[in-house]
């Protein structure tokens, strides 16, 4: 993946894949509501998904995308959304990126992830929701 250049060659931050597409949290609570037919991927740790996770989620994390994605995602046109604990975690883009590098079709990214979800007052699923 591409990385902009600071003084020094060192990276100072990653670009975004240009053919991720963002959702926002209203936008994402309207799909889930009405019924659309989505796959929504957290990609977080799976200790950190076990407590926690958006209702429906599957975890994919960055280092088992290769492995898992083939058998739980087997259609590549699938919508496919993908988040991780907030807009400070790659995670949710490294695996976004990767999916759409195996040939998926129709990712999204939910920047906002758990953070903005949970701030929306919206429900979560997990050992560790209250």
């Amino acid at each position: 993946m591409p990385h902009a250049r600071g003084a020094g060659g060192q990276a100072d931050f990653m670009l975004v894949d240009a053919t991720l597409v963002e959702i926002d949290c209203a936008s994402l609570w309207e799909k889930l509501q009405s019924g659309d037919r989505l796959v929504l991927v957290d990609a977080l740790a799976a200790i950190a998904y076990s407590g926690a996770h958006l209702p429906g989620a599957i975890n994919i994390t960055p280092q088992a995308v290769d492995n898992l994605a083939p058998r739980r995602i087997p259609d590549r046109n699938a919508e496919i959304v993908v988040y991780c604990a907030g807009p400070d975690c790659s995670s949710s883009v490294e695996v976004a990126s990767r999916l759409v590098e195996l040939g998926y079709r129709n990712v999204r990214h939910f920047a906002g992830g758990k953070r903005d979800w949970r701030d929306a007052g919206l429900p979560l699923e997990g050992g560790r929701v209250s």
